[in-house]
């Protein structure tokens, strides 16, 4: 064989029944899927199923090459952005072209750092009324994390957005949004949906949760208008202020607030709730790490409420963050591209009209990237670490579609995760086994995840300090 001859297409499996065999396995185990292809072919593979051909794209340089400098040639896979409608509807997730460059411009300003860095008071406020709940419970119980976690993060995410809590039950809103995220992963493997006014029981259900979450947004925003003030500095009130640079004159009409209220909604508590719910149980199986981090949380906070500035000088707290979203990003796949024009991956061209895939939960495993990369260990992001290649870890993706909201999920962990190591020492229950990953739109664990939450003795200052 003359090695020098490039193949036409990059490699993969032989696809039988036109590729139907891969269909099923993904639905049954996608990311088990994605991992034994990448161990096949480690930096890039082709898939087939039907008429469509998959590339996968695993290798960090290529990755860029593609979602960076290519990005100009790519749409978000129809089918995907079809489904995501349903909840979401025409937000900034969703749309493409000048729709989505307008709505990014738009929205960009009051997602910068700065102006996040404003929010955390409301997030520590509502961390510290979820914390001080957890403090008078029975120390011997152990704490369902997921529960914890959803409660809490629904809780900033409302006081971020309308400036307060308006919900007094959370579990309808976290069930509606767990209900439209297993339907919309499961309907990316048919091809076609069911419009939401047919009376199917799955329909019916989806309809429902739908329902529940558009009603949630829709009163807030109304309570929010009776009010008529621009002086608020949450989020509903920056979106409802802003305005296009290069067409200053231009709002977000009445349906384009809901629809990106609702994104931010979302989006801001579930995959921060998953991520913290992974990080928790983590911390609490490497106590070597944990006592690392309570070392810094108290020698730096002395007691007092963590800030944005005070979590820069915490690098063992923030790295466990970093590792804990290597190794169970809750985005664990990203959406699918279409090249709209042929790209450039490697030594290959793949021709216009091709999907192509990107999956971090199997890049941020590679060996070749990270030593030991089923291993929890957040030393590898500790300052003068190893440098990681870029695009080995990207849990909010990269390039031009970048995840908007990953500065505010960034401070939002931190500050909760300060907190929760400030007041309690978790503890991993004998016996307990590790959960499996259940991916839906996010990756959850498949079971519950329950910690021991052990009180700390406060800090006390020293009299006249």
């Amino acid at each position: 064989m003359n090695t020098h001859i490039p193949a036409t297409h990059p490699p993969g499996p032989a696809a039988r029944l036109w590729g139907l065999n891969h269909l099923q396995t993904m639905k049954a185990d996608y990311l088990g899927f994605v991992t034994r292809l990448q161990n096949q072919h480690p930096d890039i593979a082709q898939t087939r199923v039907l008429k469509e051909r998959i590339t996968h794209v695993f290798h960090p340089e290529w990755v860029r090459e593609v979602l960076v400098d290519q990005s100009d040639a790519l749409i978000r896979w129809e089918r995907a952005t079809e489904i995501f409608s349903v909840s979401m509807g025409q937000s900034v997730l969703v749309t493409e072209g000048a729709q989505w460059q307008r709505q990014r411009r738009m929205l960009q300003p009051g997602l910068s750092p700065k102006r996040v860095a404003g929010y955390a008071a409301l997030m520590t406020s509502a961390a510290q009324d979820a914390l001080a709940d957890l403090a008078r419970r029975p120390a011997e119980q152990s704490v369902e994390m997921d529960a914890l976690m959803t409660t809490m993060t629904l809780d900033v995410i409302l006081r971020a957005l309308f400036g307060s809590h308006q919900v007094t039950d959370a579990r309808p809103i976290a069930n509606a949004i767990q209900t439209m995220s297993h339907a919309g992963f499961s309907e990316m493997f048919k091809p076609f949906s069911w419009p939401l006014w047919m009376p199917l029981p799955s329909v019916r259900k989806v309809h429902h949760a739908k329902q529940t979450l558009d009603r949630v947004i829709q009163q807030h925003i109304q309570a929010q208008q009776s009010t008529a003030s621009d002086d608020g500095h949450d989020l509903l009130t920056m979106l409802r202020l802003a305005r296009d640079p290069e067409n200053p004159e231009q709002s977000l009409s009445a349906q384009e607030l809901h629809d990106q209220t609702i994104v931010m909604f979302q989006a801001g508590h579930e995959t921060t709730a998953t991520a913290m719910t992974w990080w928790s149980g983590l911390i609490a199986r490497h106590p070597e790490v944990a006592e690392r981090i309570h070392a810094e949380v108290d020698a730096v906070l002395q007691g007092n409420s963590p800030t944005p500035a005070t979590l820069q000088q915490l690098p063992w707290l923030q790295a466990s963050l970093k590792e804990a979203m290597r190794l169970y990003p809750p985005a664990a796949i990203l959406f699918t591209r279409r090249a709209c024009k042929d790209v450039t991956v490697g030594p290959w061209t793949l021709p216009k009209g091709q999907l192509i895939a990107f999956t971090p939960y199997v890049i941020q495993r590679d060996p070749r990237w990270f030593e030991s990369p089923d291993a929890f260990k957040p030393e590898r992001f500790l300052p003068g670490a190893p440098e990681i290649p870029r695009g080995a870890w990207m849990p909010f993706g990269t390039g031009p579609r970048v995840c908007i909201g990953q500065h505010f999920a960034m401070l939002e962990m931190g500050l909760i995760a300060a907190m929760l190591m400030q007041r309690f020492r978790l503890e991993w229950p004998e016996g307990e086994r590790w959960p499996k990953g259940d991916l839906a739109v996010t990756l959850r664990p498949a079971q519950p995840i329950r910690v021991k939450l052990n009180l700390k003795a406060p800090i006390t200052h020293p009299r006249g300090v």
